[in-house]
């Protein structure tokens, strides 16, 4: 992650907890507060009782790649922490992402309203939406 360092001190989830804005859903919490500094602080928070180690990690994992993909839309200067939420373990990764960013939307922590449209560098869409070379071979 670029533009982020991470949150580990217990005093710094709890003051952001405390007196930071929040926003959830069925899926995830999240809290945030302007911290001073050009770069953004993130914690991601998954409690034992979402299941062991394996699925907390996954989950961990999925939340930390969201952030990662949408990272240059979000504003700079913010402690962030995503809280997971029993709907995370069971839901895919297309729906968790949409849930965290409309979570960012509420709390206006999106820069960019075009988040979410990632195409893949070199690769040039058609009218369908599918990649030219798809596009082409489908028609023939």
């Amino acid at each position: 992650m670029k533009f982020t360092t991470s949150l580990k001190k217990n005093h710094e989830f709890r003051r952001l907890y405390s007196k930071g804005k929040s926003a959830a859903s069925q899926c995830a919490v999240v809290y945030c507060r302007r911290n001073g500094s050009t770069e953004n602080r993130l914690g991601v928070t998954v409690s034992t009782k979402l299941g062991g180690a394996v699925q907390r990690n996954r989950i961990r994992r999925r939340l930390k790649e969201i952030y990662r993909l949408n990272e240059e839309s979000l504003l700079c200067g913010y402690n962030i922490v995503i809280v997971a939420r029993m709907k995370s373990r069971f839901v895919g990764f297309a729906e968790l992402e949409s849930s965290v960013l409309g979570l960012f939307r509420k709390l206006k922590l999106l820069a960019d309203e075009q988040v979410g449209i990632r195409s893949r560098p070199g690769v040039q869409h058609g009218s369908t939406g599918a990649p030219e070379s798809i596009s082409s071979e489908v028609a023939k």
